[in-house]
C-alpha cells in the first residue's frame, strides 16, 4: 500500500505544537485557559454568565443570584498562578485559590482564599479574603502603598505564590500581601463573580486572560518588606525573621515576663500552658496582677499578639509602661490598647465618645473600625501596636487600623488632658517602657506575642 503524505499545513501545525510542548516543558508553565472555550471548568453556586470572547474569559453579573464561581477541575496545593484582569468599574470580583466546595459546609458554597479584585476607591485588589469563612486575613490598611497599583479601566496583572504556608499576592508587579497559614493546603481555582445588589449593576462584566499555572520548580519572588501576617500561633516563619520579629512566648515558657513590681512570672491565676497566656477569672478577692516584659521597648516598636476574650471580659494591652507612676500598686501605668467585650462590659459605655471599647487608646482616643473588624466571643482577634520613629502610634485591630495619634503632638496633650491620665505628668512620652498584659480580674487569653524593634 502506498503511504500517504501529510499536506504540508498539518506538518507544519504539529511542528508548532510540538514546539509549544517543549516550551511548556522547558519553562513548567501550564495554560489553565485555551483561548477558545472553558474546557477544565465547571460552574458552581451563582448564575452569572460565563463565556469566552476575544480570547478572554468574561464573567457577567446577574441579578437574584449568589457570587458565582468558575473553577477548574483540578485542584492545586502549591504553585505559582498568573493571569491578566480587567474589572468594570462598578463590580466586585475575586482570584480563588486552595478553594473547596462540599455538601457538608453551607450546602456547597465555595469556602477558601480569595485574591480580592476591587476597583472601587477602597482599592483593596489583591488583598487577601476567605470567602465564606473568616473574612479579611489581608486588607490593604496594612500595606497602604499597594493601593496604588491596581490600574482602572485597564488589564492588570495578578500574581500568586502559594507555596507550603506561604501565601503571597503581586499586582503589576508591586508586592501586596503576604499571609502564614496552614488552614488549607489544596484546593480548586476560582474566578469570581460577586453577587450584585441592584438591577442597575447587571451587566457589569469581568475578563481574564494569559490564565496560567506552574506547579514545578517554583521558586518564589524575592522578600519583600512588606507587613506579614502569620496565622500560625506562636510562631516566626523565615520572612518574620529576617525583618527582625522575635516572639515574646513560644507556647511553652514564658520566662520573657515576670510580674508587675516582681522578678518572676506570678503564681496565681496566670498560667503559660497549651499554647496560650492566660489570666483565670477572679473572685473579687484579687486583680491588678498585671504582667511586664523584663525588656524594655522603645522609642520605636512594632508589638503583635492574639488575644481571646470570654463573655463580659475586660483587659488591656499597655506600652511605655513607667515605674515612676507606681504608687504601690499592682496595675502599670501606660499607654493601653484596649481589650474588652464592648456588648457586655459597662466599660464600653462609659469615658468620652467611645474611647474605652474594643482597640481604642482606653480613655484617650477612641477605635475607628468597621462593625465586622471585631471576631466573636470565644474567637482570637489580632491586635497590632506600631510605634513609628516620628513618633506616630497606630493601633491595629484585625488588620484594619483603627487608631493612629503622634506621641506629643497639640492634639496628643488635648486629648490626654481629658482624660483619666491628666494627672501623669509626661504620660505616655517616655522614650523606652515595658509591654504590659492586664489583669482586671476576667479570664482573657493572649498568644502569638511578637516584636520588632525599629532601629
Amino acid at each position: 500500500m502506498k503511504k500517504q503524505k501529510l499536506p504540508l499545513t498539518i506538518l507544519l501545525l504539529l511542528v508548532t505544537l510540538a514546539c509549544a510542548n517543549a516550551q511548556k516543558s522547558k519553562d513548567g508553565w501550564e495554560n489553565l485557559f485555551n483561548g477558545k472555550d472553558l474546557t477544565g471548568w465547571k460552574q458552581l453556586n451563582g448564575k452569572a454568565k460565563y463565556e469566552v470572547k476575544d480570547g478572554a474569559i468574561v464573567g457577567t453579573s446577574v441579578t437574584d443570584t449568589p457570587n458565582s464561581f468558575l473553577t477548574t477541575e483540578k485542584n492545586y496545593g502549591d504553585f505559582i498562578f498568573e493571569c491578566d484582569v480587567k474589572v468594570d468599574n462598578k463590580l466586585n470580583s475575586g482570584i480563588q485559590i486552595r478553594s473547596l466546595s462540599t455538601p457538608d459546609y453551607q450546602n456547597g458554597r465555595v469556602h477558601g482564599y480569595q485574591v480580592e479584585i476591587d476597583p472601587s476607591d477602597r482599592a483593596y485588589s489583591a488583598g487577601l479574603y476567605d470567602e465564606a469563612r473568616r473574612g479579611w486575613l489581608y486588607p490593604l490598611d496594612l500595606n497602604p502603598e499597594a493601593k496604588k497599583a491596581f490600574k482602572k479601566d485597564a488589564w492588570n496583572k495578578y500574581r500568586i505564590e502559594a507555596i507550603g504556608s506561604s501565601i503571597r499576592t503581586f499586582l503589576n508587579g508591586v508586592p501586596v500581601a503576604h499571609v502564614i497559614d496552614d488552614m488549607t493546603p489544596s484546593g480548586f481555582i476560582c474566578l469570581q463573580v460577586h453577587a450584585i445588589g441592584s438591577k442597575d449593576l447587571e451587566g457589569t462584566q469581568v475578563s481574564w486572560k494569559n490564565v496560567r499555572i506552574k506547579t514545578t520548580d517554583l521558586k518564589p519572588s524575592p522578600a519583600a518588606n512588606i507587613r506579614i501576617v502569620n496565622l500560625i500561633p506562636n510562631s516566626l516563619n523565615e520572612a518574620e525573621k529576617a525583618q527582625g520579629y522575635t516572639l515574646l512566648y513560644d507556647g511553652k515558657t514564658a520566662d520573657q515576663w515576670r510580674s508587675y513590681g516582681g522578678t518572676d512570672f506570678p503564681s496565681k491565676r496566670w498560667n503559660y500552658a497549651d499554647g496560650t497566656i492566660t489570666i483565670s477569672k477572679s473572685d473579687g478577692s484579687e486583680t491588678g496582677n498585671d504582667i511586664v516584659t523584663k525588656k524594655l521597648y522603645g522609642p520605636a516598636f512594632e508589638f503583635e499578639f492574639d488575644f481571646k476574650l470570654t463573655e463580659g471580659a475586660n483587659s488591656g494591652v499597655k506600652y511605655f509602661v513607667d515605674q515612676k507612676f507606681s504608687s504601690g500598686g499592682k496595675s502599670g501605668i501606660g499607654c493601653e490598647y484596649q481589650v474588652l467585650d464592648d456588648e457586655k462590659h459597662p466599660d464600653a459605655k462609659l469615658g468620652k465618645n467611645g474611647n474605652r471599647t474594643i482597640a481604642s487608646f482606653y480613655d484617650v482616643i477612641p477605635a475607628d473600625r468597621p462593625k465586622n473588624a471585631v471576631k466573636k466571643i470565644g474567637e482570637w482577634n489580632q491586635g497590632r501596636i506600631v510605634v513609628q520613629k516620628d513618633g506616630t502610634v497606630q493601633h491595629f485591630l484585625n488588620g484594619y487600623k483603627v487608631v493612629e495619634y503622634v506621641r506629643g503632638s497639640q492634639q496628643f496633650k488635648e486629648f490626654v488632658a481629658e482624660s483619666k491620665f491628666k494627672g501623669f505628668e509626661g504620660f505616655g512620652l517616655s522614650q523606652q517602657g515595658n509591654l504590659l498584659l492586664q489583669d482586671h480580674g476576667d479570664n482573657v487569653s493572649f498568644r502569638s506575642l511578637k516584636v520588632k524593634e525599629i532601629k
